[in-house]
């Protein structure tokens, strides 16, 4: 999801023109393991696909007969849909855009209070201590965990992934044909960064068909780069992951780069730790014990700067603190002085997402991502049971557990690989001494069991009404035309497409289980992008780049998109209502849109189905692109003031809070 580009070096010898690329990496999965695309293409190279119309042989392409059935018949428009709005006009502008009938209020934005007693938000005097008692920058994944069952009065959970100077500060940025360039940080504003990054917990209650936060709520809290963390499971205290600041390997300062998440059954907000590459800087000796680790990771970028003025991030200081990012996140948030806990047992990679779901054993099963060019799909069983009754004693239960990547067959089976330690390949034949090693290099790991690279996998939702599993895999423009094939009928695979997974006997800790293409994404009516969307998905209706997803309470796909823009797509990035089940599966339809510049997170509904939490993310980010600016986009020259619309306000981040008009569930 963060937008960081590819072609910084390491501060200070280069710097800054702003995070506006797609740090979807170079893809450094080194095996020659067979790709998600060969696999597709293998498996369906034999099929007969319809011919006649241009959408009908674009959507015969698609793995399911239900939708081939769809194009054939052509049925009306919405017909067998289980979503029911007036589609909102894809388009790009300034502003945000919902459907017919439903409001959109802003419920909190960058620099909003979070207590109290917290300082107003002033662009031009901001402090890290001000910051860390506001609302922090680009708001990510959003959670809601109810008080006394309630669907209107709850905690918001919030991520904060990455910031963006050159948004986010005046007079930073210096223009020079038509590229903007951000100036070297000094030591206060590397530490509001960090104050910006991290989490929110903040109550929130609905009053009168309308959300508002409450300021005094007793737990409400910020998390920052700077929050005191405790590192638990295999890998905790282990000599790779000590520092002269930690020589026990067991506490660590903060969090970065959180980007999806989840909450526990059990009421904990889970924070999933994704490119941390580019919070490092600084060299390794070419024969240093790391150094093949990192280059998994992609470490150093040195995008921030911050290991200027913290030891921490210069990895020629402190060689082991990479090893200690990467990891998912758990807060207790029944009690705001809780020490948050990286639970190792679930792996090292760019995460994305952590959402989890109760099998029928009792043991807890998280799905996960790593967002890189041709990495993998894992997911995490628990070794322990969850009690309902008990919350106390779910309260370890990410500590003990398998870890498992995915293999994708080319007959439409697949098989979860267990990353255990003196299995297979994963011994001291190769490098690992222990559980501790596995997990600190899973990348490495699963690349020696052979699993499965994907385009980019983001969100991996599980659906617990009909025991399917949703995949997002945003896109890889790093195909190459060579590869090419039946599944993937473009160079660059530059719009993505989502994997749907049925696990076998409709058991989420199973280890084998079938998998389909549900959508190729993309523009349905240019041939050559191959999308598959169902006909009677409208102009307006199809989407490029799925990132996050959300499954509501009737079993129903909601989809939001990441790189959908004037260049790309012609449209901004959205919500999308997908169909995966009938006559309608792959039909989709836009619900709602960010503005111009804008990357589309959450989204999330309220239990009820009464609400739909959205974050939009870096608006205004850009700029050149698009005819209505022409030109980029910065602090003092912003393609859009969203959403205060206000020339003493810079643009900010925001949680949206969508509600039907008059009451009534979504969609």
């Amino acid at each position: 999801m963060d937008k960081m580009s590819d072609t910084m070096g390491n501060w200070p010898n280069a710097f800054r023109t702003s995070r506006l690329e797609e740090a979807d990496g170079e893809g450094r999965n080194p095996t020659g393991n067979r790709t998600m695309g060969d696999i597709i293409a293998a498996r369906f190279s034999r099929r007969s696909f319809l011919q006649g119309s241009l959408a009908a042989t674009a959507i015969a392409a698609t793995v399911s007969p239900l939708a081939i059935a769809t194009a054939q018949d052509a049925r009306a428009e919405n017909s067998g849909s289980r979503f029911d709005f007036p589609e909102v006009t894809a388009g790009i502008d300034a502003h945000h855009h919902v459907a017919e009938g439903y409001d959109a209020d802003i419920l909190l934005r960058w620099g909003d209070k979070i207590f109290a007693d917290s300082p107003d938000f002033d662009p031009l005097a901001q402090t890290p201590e001000h910051q860390a008692r506001q609302f922090g920058y680009n708001n990510d994944y959003v959670g809601y965990i109810p008080i006394d069952g309630s669907s209107e009065h709850g905690l918001l959970v919030v991520n904060h992934e990455y910031t963006n100077e050159h948004l986010m500060f005046p007079g930073v940025v210096t223009v020079a044909n038509g590229e903007i360039t951000v100036s070297p940080p000094d030591r206060n504003r590397v530490d509001i960064e960090m104050a910006a990054h991290g989490g929110t917990v903040i109550e929130i209650r609905k009053e009168n068909g309308k959300w508002t936060p409450v300021l005094d709520g007793a737990q409400n809290r910020r998390i920052t780069a700077q929050t005191p963390m405790a590192l638990s499971g295999p890998a905790a205290g282990h000599d790779r992951l000590k520092t002269k600041a930690d020589p026990t390997g067991r506490a660590v300062l903060g969090t970065i780069n959180n980007c999806a998440g989840g909450v526990t059954p059990w009421g904990t907000y889970i924070m999933a730790e994704e490119n941390i590459h580019g919070y490092f800087m600084g060299t390794l000796p070419a024969d240093h014990p790391e150094a093949a680790n990192y280059e998994r990771m992609g470490i150093p970028e040195g995008t921030y700067g911050w290991g200027l003025f913290h030891d921490r991030f210069d990895l020629s200081k402190e060689p082991n603190e990479p090893n200690r990012f990467g990891w998912v996140v758990e807060v207790d948030v029944s009690d705001p002085n809780s020490v948050p806990r990286k639970r190792t047992a679930l792996g090292r990679f760019k995460h994305e997402g952590a959402q989890s779901v109760v099998a029928t054993s009792g043991q807890v099963v998280f799905y996960l991502g790593d967002d890189e060019r041709f990495d993998y799909v894992y997911k995490f069983v628990t070794k322990g049971r969850f009690d309902p009754q008990d919350r106390a004693a779910n309260m370890d239960l990410l500590d003990e557990g398998t870890l498992y990547v995915a293999r994708f067959d080319e007959d439409g089976t697949m098989a979860w690989l267990p990353l255990t330690f003196g299995e297979g390949p994963l011994g001291p034949q190769n490098g690992f001494s222990s559980q501790a090693d596995v997990l600190i290099e899973t990348r490495r790991a699963a690349d020696l069991l052979g699993a499965t690279p994907m385009d980019r996998p983001e969100d991996v939702e599980p659906n617990e009404t009909n025991g399917r599993v949703y995949v997002m895999l945003t896109n890889n423009t790093k195909r190459k035309p060579d590869q090419v094939d039946a599944a993937n009928p473009r160079a660059g695979n530059a719009f993505g497409h989502i994997i749907e997974i049925a696990e076998e006997g409709e058991d989420f800790a199973a280890t084998t289980g079938r998998w389909e293409v549900l959508l190729k994404c993309g523009d349905p009516s240019i041939a050559d992008v191959g999308a598959t969307f169902s006909t009677q998905t409208s102009a307006n209706g199809w989407f490029g780049m799925p990132d996050n997803c959300a499954v509501d309470a009737e079993g129903r796909l909601w989809v939001s998109t990441d790189g959908n823009s004037p260049k790309a797509t012609g449209r901004t990035d959205g919500v999308w209502a997908v169909d995966t089940e009938g006559d309608a599966r792959g039909t989709s339809r836009l619900f709602f849109r960010v503005p111009v510049g804008a990357e589309m997170c959450g989204p999330l509904m309220a239990p009820d189905m009464q609400t739909m939490f959205v974050a939009v993310q870096h608006p205004g980010d850009g700029g050149e692109d698009w005819e209505g600016f022409g030109r980029p986009s910065y602090y003092e020259d912003l393609s859009t003031r969203w959403p205060d619309f206000d020339d003493a306000m810079p643009v900010r981040p925001a949680v949206v809070a969508i509600t039907r008009q008059g009451g009534g569930r979504i969609g």
